[in-house]
């Protein structure tokens, strides 16, 4: 239960505070020091919801009470109470950072207001401290599950390219096979470039019907289409002022190649069944586990696109081409693992690892983490060589 404190010390008075206050605020407990000096006593011990405090007391006034306090504890929230010939002091406790001061002899029903104005504040603030906590976790949550773990010459060659690559708007291509991380990638770059401010709109090709991957991309307007019930902002519009990463741009129709491409000459897009050009301002990105060239050849993609997306082009190896960095992806994904499930991180030894490290991993880092999550549940206190034996088939 949250506290109140009444600092006074003539104790008629603090008496008729507790005994209405108390009968108003029933979610609340008070507790009654008798001069500023045992109010301060109070505050150092523990947290108040609201401190209401004389200002002319004996052994500390309630002038040094605030300016200590709020020295000493910054949130503490004060209503301040003052005689007419105080009113001087009263105004520079509100310059101190009180939050209000009522004149005796004490108006109930002014007091009354003022106390629950001024835990609605407190409330406020506290919520909006557990949102911006709240928020700062989920940035470190997000920014983990996007981290490049490793130290492979593979892997700083790519993390140089990204340093060089996110300072500028070049559009950038990633390339390699499925799992290997051409998502962490994208987001590296955006997350290390001056539009990070800005949003980051995921688009994956493949998953997209090809009958509405222009209306995902660009948006509609009402009727433009069967079951085009109202208006829809396309993902180009989203992203304006950040970045577009369209996965899977290989798997891309031809019409919406040529609108995308269109998108990118001209810094525009039209919603499909409309005539209005909507200016935006967007880096893209594209990733593709498919050959381009063999692609471009076999007449599935645009060549003019390619050139357009590929100025500068990033390959991300498979697994198996960096197994040195293994070790350092487990225990990665061992402590991903333990805050998901909530339990202690499990450790895996180092036969465990060179077992881990002689297999070969076709589905990439993706596959190493599912085959991780799998022995963390099925394997003994510390995983062994025998535990992947046993759970990992190939």
């Amino acid at each position: 239960m949250q506290k109140i404190l009444i600092v006074e010390d003539e104790k008629a008075i603090s008496g008729v505070l507790h005994s209405i206050l108390s009968d108003e605020l029933t979610d609340y407990e008070f507790v009654i020091a008798e001069d500023g000096l045992e109010g301060y006593k109070q505050v150092e011990k523990e947290d108040f919801a609201l401190v209401i405090s004389d200002i002319k007391m004996p052994k500390l006034s309630g002038t040094e009470l605030l300016k200590q306090s709020l020295a000493l504890k910054p949130e503490t929230t004060f209503i301040m109470i003052s005689g007419h010939a105080d009113i001087d002091s009263a105004v520079s406790c509100l310059k101190e950072g009180a939050y209000d001061f009522i004149s005796k002899p004490i108006d109930i029903n002014r007091l009354i207001t003022s106390v629950k104005n001024a835990l609605t504040k407190e409330s406020l603030k506290k919520e909006n401290k557990n949102l911006q906590t709240e928020n700062k976790t989920l940035k470190k949550k997000v920014s983990k599950k996007y981290q490049m773990i490793g130290q492979s010459a593979e892997l700083q060659k790519i993390q140089d390219m990204i340093d060089k690559v996110a300072v500028s708007d070049a559009r950038v291509l990633i390339t390699g096979p499925n799992g290997a991380g051409k998502e962490l990638v994208a987001h590296a770059i955006h997350n290390q470039s001056e539009r990070a401010k800005g949003p980051m709109i995921e688009v994956n090709c493949a998953a997209i019907p090809s009958e509405l991957i222009e209306s995902e991309l660009f948006g509609h307007v009402k009727g433009s289409f069967t079951g085009a019930i109202k208006d829809k902002q396309g993902k180009f519009e989203q992203a304006n002022g950040g970045t577009i990463f369209l996965d899977e741009i290989g798997d891309m129709s031809l019409i919406a190649q040529a609108k995308v491409l269109r998108a990118l000459q001209e810094s525009k897009v039209s919603p499909v069944g409309s005539d209005k050009e909507i200016k935006v301002d967007v880096r893209v990105l594209a990733a593709t586990n498919k050959n381009m060239q063999k692609e471009i050849e076999a007449g599935r993609f645009r060549e003019d696109l390619y050139h357009r997306l590929s100025v500068i082009e990033i390959y991300v190896p498979p697994l198996d081409e960096r197994k040195e960095d293994i070790k350092l992806l487990v225990e990665h994904f061992s402590g991903m693992i333990a805050d998901e499930h909530g339990t202690a991180t499990k450790k895996f030894d180092d036969k465990a690892i060179e077992a881990l490290k002689a297999l070969s991993w076709t589905g990439n880092i993706r596959e190493l983490r599912n085959v991780v999550e799998r022995l963390i549940i099925l394997g003994g206190s510390t995983v062994s060589a025998e535990d992947v034996a046993s759970f990992v088939r190939k």
